[in-house]
């Protein structure tokens, strides 16, 4: 049998310097190598003081990155990439989508959501909220329409009944877009009093399966951690 590859995954810490900080790209790859089964170890990088070493490894990056057998990697998309191509069956199970239409699911909301949040004239609020909803609805008609496999199974499926965006287990694209959602959930809730409409069946079904996942659950950042990410970013809107 092959020798387990030596992995390190650096992320960002939070404001404590010690637990897991709010980076969507972090937890991203820290979900990918728990998903996997993969043996890793975890390092919280505080940016106030990173150590020298931690220079000189990534020197002008940012984590989270990659040591994979002594190699350094950078880049997100291209660790992810990494890790689909170089961990695989039968000891590692394969994460990439069935459906290429999974991955591009809910890709346009964390853009819509900067705008929303980001803008304090309660004059335009309901323009912007307008659009992020918009970009909520087209996920949930994603989750909502029944996949070709789901299709196959019961031709006069009208609903989907699927767990995540893919089918029954989490993808990349799930380890994508999730972090992102968590994000979206306690931002939005903490500076426009606003919910995920329970009208959304599909994507409150998906968000409940999810948060329910040890994968997911266990490697989001503390909604207080969120909370002091944004305070510079996000605005109150103006009385």
């Amino acid at each position: 049998m092959a020798e387990s590859p030596k992995i390190e995954l650096f992320v960002k810490a939070s404001v404590d310097a010690e637990s897991v900080g709010n980076c969507p790209f972090s937890q991203r790859l820290f979900m990918i190598l728990w998903l996997k089964g993969a043996n890793f170890t975890l390092t919280t990088v505080d940016m106030k003081r990173a150590p020298a070493v931690l220079k000189a490894l990534a020197p002008g990056s940012q984590p989270p990155f990659l040591i994979f057998n002594d190699e350094v990697k950078t880049d997100t998309n291209k660790i992810e990439e990494f890790l689909e191509e170089n961990l695989t069956q039968p000891e590692y199970p394969k994460l990439c989508c069935r459906y290429k239409e999974s991955n591009g699911a809910g890709d346009d909301i964390f853009r819509k959501f900067s705008g929303y949040i980001k803008n304090p004239n309660s004059g335009i609020n309901n323009m912007l909220e307008t659009k992020f909803l918009s970009t909520l609805v087209k996920l949930n008609m994603y989750l909502e329409t029944p996949l070709p496999h789901e299709l196959d199974q019961n031709p006069n499926a009208t609903q989907s009944t699927r767990l995540y965006l893919d089918g029954e287990s989490l993808t990349l694209a799930d380890c994508n877009l999730l972090p992102k959602l968590n994000i979206v959930k306690v931002v939005c809730k903490q500076y426009r009093d606003f919910d995920i409409p329970k009208e959304l069946k599909g994507l409150t079904r998906y968000l409940d399966n999810a948060y329910k996942q040890d994968q997911f659950r266990y490697t989001c950042p503390n909604a207080s951690e969120i909370l002091i990410a944004y305070h510079s970013v996000a605005k109150y809107l103006n009385k």
